[in-house]
């Protein structure tokens, strides 16, 4: 079994949890003192207090937003899914939006993302001419119709 290695910057910080043995990700937690107010437009930058080391150079850790978050109360990621690289040794940062319509407070140890580690496939990059020739070709948005 692959081992995410997990350093707590904070005392106080929380290490990534999974809700369930089925839950794809794992729960991150606010790492701060005093509850966080984000009004309707608001971004915020809320800290973790950890930091990771991935299995392999060649896996990501991913952070989504938690559906409850953002379903009940328009609280999501600020740039919509947030990449940690296998060789970022930082504190883990979550930036949250407020697209709703009221304020929500964050609270101290809250659940506020979560975090999947996935494969990332490298692979070089090749300038071309010419590309092959598909049925879909260059349709763009909506190119596909509706069901």
């Amino acid at each position: 079994m692959n081992e995410l290695k997990v350093k707590r910057l904070n005392k106080k910080a929380s290490l990534p949890t999974r809700a369930t043995n089925g839950s794809a990700g794992m729960d991150l937690y606010a790492c701060i003192e005093q509850p966080v107010i984000i009004k309707p437009g608001d971004l915020v930058k809320i800290p973790t207090g950890i930091a990771v080391q991935l299995p392999s150079k060649d896996m990501g850790a991913f952070i989504f937003p938690r559906s409850g978050l953002a379903v009940k109360h328009g609280i999501t990621l600020s740039n919509s899914v947030g990449v940690v690289d296998s060789d970022y040794r930082g504190e883990i940062c979550v930036g949250l939006c407020n697209v709703g319509g009221e304020s929500y407070t964050v609270k101290p140890q809250e659940r506020i993302a979560q975090m999947v580690v996935m494969p990332v496939y490298v692979m070089s990059v090749t300038e071309a001419e010419v590309l092959d020739n598909t049925a879909r070709g260059e349709g763009g948005f909506g190119s596909t119709g509706k069901l």
